[in-house]
């Protein structure tokens, strides 16, 4: 099987933003192909090279998406025919009136709003394989004047009504960087077969790196897969609100509907999308996944670094655990810990605190408090107990590392760490001081019970949260893909001896005659 493996901002750059699940997912499936399509998000990540890739990767695409359009697109705006200007002014009125017009609540307008948007979507994909790239047009004086009127039409949403020119630019930049997918090569042109020759797509985001696969799946019939850990609508929208002084409110409600609106296509088009937790799991049926195409595949950790650390623990230890030491992991110590800490040690004086990370610039460490530079296996030997860093959002991998070392486990009831620990921790109130020091105490206080927490917390991680069960379920949900896909006929490399099976096409025609005997009166 060859699957096209779809990114953006990451795997394979070396300093890509969550490659290590994609490097884990390649490596452990060396019996397939894959072709990667990647797009970077900065020329300084572009500098920084790739990471050493294994040998079955046969071919790695690349396009940027920052900077001037040119080296991105082909056909230039300004040799575009009558004919050409004209389909494009039709298309990108359609997507300005989807993102301008104001959508009451009701399901009617919802999807009268999408089809619209879907429309107008592969309407510029199909202009842009028929007569060269979009870049230069989408930043043309046309699409300028043509998302002016759409914002200025009566019914258009009222932030968008008065937009100013200088927003109008910076619109049609930003639309442009993130529909450039549209205008690459990498759909199959003579003899390069591209996105043509792989039989699956798997985009790491629902966003403007999922395009190319959408395409696929619309030009080929390609399925097409999407897989998050974090779900970039939800991600945009924190960033656009942490950077609100940089951008007008017209700008910033004109992407959103964009983004928003792209996010649900994506949703739509994807025949299995596949979320970290049962966090992301609900963010994407609120962006409009359909629930019956969601499944839930959990990161995965390679469990050999803890493997020594998990044995002995579970054989009785092996003396780095001292019976009196809580060790704080996923972060830096926040206030509350240590009023959490006093509460502690009034009632067991002899109780220290490891924290995983390194001290704070000008802090001087407090008696019976120690640091680590990070959070290795040995780090988590030394612990006693395990308390998780409280606040965090994403998926908790420190909790898993702790699990897989046998360690007891005491978090926060916050974002998946119900999900992830089940029955084989304690969970207490977030940012509890004093709840936090009882779960402590609770745990220190009783061996017997700590033992057998940390034993399930291992077996639990074991099953779950590997990277054998990460892969294994990949692989699972491949098959099931090829086996619903239709059969291509140009599915065979040419190229490559023997790639199509030579019962694949039967060398006899076996289809029945309409035939009758002549004695029969009818020839």
């Amino acid at each position: 099987m060859r699957v096209g493996l779809l990114t953006e901002g990451g795997y394979p750059y070396a300093s890509g933003e969550g490659g290590q699940w994609c490097d884990r997912l390649v490596r452990g499936l060396p019996g397939h192909d894959f072709e990667i399509c990647a797009l970077s998000r900065r020329a300084r990540q572009d500098a920084g090279g790739w990471c050493d890739l294994p040998e079955h990767v046969r071919r790695v695409r690349t396009a940027p998406l920052w900077g001037d359009p040119a080296g991105a697109v082909g056909r230039a705006h300004r040799s575009y025919g009558r004919r050409e200007r004209r389909r494009f002014g039709a298309y990108f009125a359609g997507l300005a009136e989807s993102l301008t017009a104001t959508v009451e609540p009701g399901p009617d307008d919802r999807r009268d709003q999408a089809y619209r948007f879907a429309d107008a979507l592969h309407g510029l994909a199909d202009l842009a394989r028929d007569a060269g790239g979009l870049g230069s047009a989408l930043r043309s004086e046309q699409a300028l004047r043509i998302l002016e009127t759409a914002c200025r039409t009566p019914g258009s949403h009222p932030a968008a009504y008065g937009i100013r020119v200088a927003d109008l630019l910076a619109v049609t930049a930003l639309l442009e960087r993130a529909l450039r997918p549209l205008s690459l090569d990498w759909y199959g042109t003579g003899t390069d077969r591209g996105l043509t020759g792989v039989d699956l797509c798997h985009a790491t985001t629902a966003g403007p790196a999922a395009l190319p696969g959408l395409l696929a799946k619309r030009f080929f019939g390609t399925p097409f897969l999407v897989t998050e850990y974090e779900v970039r609508l939800r991600a945009y929208y924190l960033n656009s609100a942490a950077s609100a002084a940089g951008l007008s409110l017209p700008v910033r409600t004109l992407l959103s509907a964009f983004h928003r609106q792209l996010t649900a296509e994506i949703y739509a088009g994807a025949d299995i999308i596949t979320s970290g937790d049962a966090q992301v799991r609900r963010w994407q049926e609120r962006c409009g996944a359909d629930p019956a195409r969601l499944r839930t595949v959990h990161p995965g950790l390679d469990p050999a670094p803890y493997e020594g650390v998990g044995e002995r623990a579970e054989s009785g230890g092996d003396g780095t655990d001292d019976g009196r030491t809580v060790l704080w992991a996923g972060g830096n110590a926040d206030p509350f810990l240590w009023e959490a800490l006093a509460a502690l040690r009034r009632t067991e004086p002899e109780a220290q605190l490891r924290i995983a990370a390194p001290p704070l610039p000008g802090v001087q460490p407090a008696f019976g408090v120690s640091y680590a530079p990070e959070a290795t296996p040995d780090t988590y030997a030394s612990g006693t107990v395990v308390v998780l860093a409280g606040g965090a959002e994403a998926f908790p991998l420190p909790l898993v590392e702790a699990m897989l070392c046998g360690r007891a486990t005491v978090a926060p009831d916050c974002a998946t760490v119900r999900e992830v620990i089940g029955g084989t921790g304690l969970v207490v109130p977030p940012r509890d001081p004093g709840a936090l020091a009882e779960g402590c105490l609770e745990l220190l206080h009783d061996p017997g019970r700590r033992a057998r927490l940390g034993a399930a917390a291992r077996a639990r991680a074991l099953e779950l949260f590997t990277t054998e069960r990460h892969v294994t379920d990949f692989h699972g949900i491949y098959l099931e893909l090829m086996s619903r896909a239709p059969a291509r006929e140009d599915a065979a490399d040419p190229s490559v001896p023997f790639s199509r099976a030579a019962e694949a096409r039967a060398p006899i025609d076996l289809t029945p005659r309409q035939s009758s005997p002549t004695w029969a009166g009818r020839p």
